[in-house]
């Protein structure tokens, strides 16, 4: 039965990446029954009474603060959804994907770009496209590590710095900073 289990994972797994860099012939359209993101079954936790974490960008490698909430991984692979629900991401230990109605983001073969990737080297790259529905954690206001990644959520936005190499992202709807 756990033979099968984690076969059935690495089936998933493999099936994801294969997706992930496969190219689908078409125009890509946009959504127009459903403007806004799918909702998800994920129950929210209870506003914190922290002060919001701050935004500030830094250039150098830091290191999980102590205090930062390890999230879950499956199959190399963290997934989470921010406090207002507009913003879904997935993190690996060589990038981050974030998915979300951006009112400022490029369009890309006519179609508003509804997601952001960022690697740890620090490029990054617009998309169309859809995370599907995997298992989020819906983050409060606090710091989170998740991948090699520390993630700072706060009611400004989400800051997400890669550990080692201090490359980085502020997420929010209205705009992305990279850093």
């Amino acid at each position: 039965m756990k033979a099968r289990l984690i076969a059935a994972c690495l089936l998933a797994a493999g099936a994801l990446l294969a997706g992930c860099q496969s190219t689908v012939p078409g125009e890509p359209q946009p959504n127009a029954g459903n403007p806004t993101e799918p909702s998800f079954s994920t129950p929210r936790p209870s506003r914190s009474s922290s002060t919001p974490t701050p935004t500030s960008k830094s250039s150098s490698p830091t290191k999980a603060p102590p205090s930062a909430e390890a999230l879950p991984s499956e199959n190399g692979w963290s997934f989470i959804e921010t406090k207002s629900g507009k913003t879904r991401c997935q993190l690996s230990s060589e990038e981050v994907g974030c998915e979300a109605q951006f009112t400022n983001s490029p369009t890309i073969d006519g179609v508003q770009a509804n997601g952001i990737r960022l690697t740890v080297d620090g490029d990054h790259e617009w998309l169309v496209g859809n995370l599907g529905d995997p298992p989020v954690v819906s983050l409060d206001y606090r710091t989170y590590t998740a991948q090699g990644w520390t993630i700072e959520a706060s009611e400004a936005g989400t800051k997400f710095t890669n550990d080692t190499t201090g490359h980085g992202m502020f997420v929010t709807i209205e705009k992305v900073d990279f850093f």
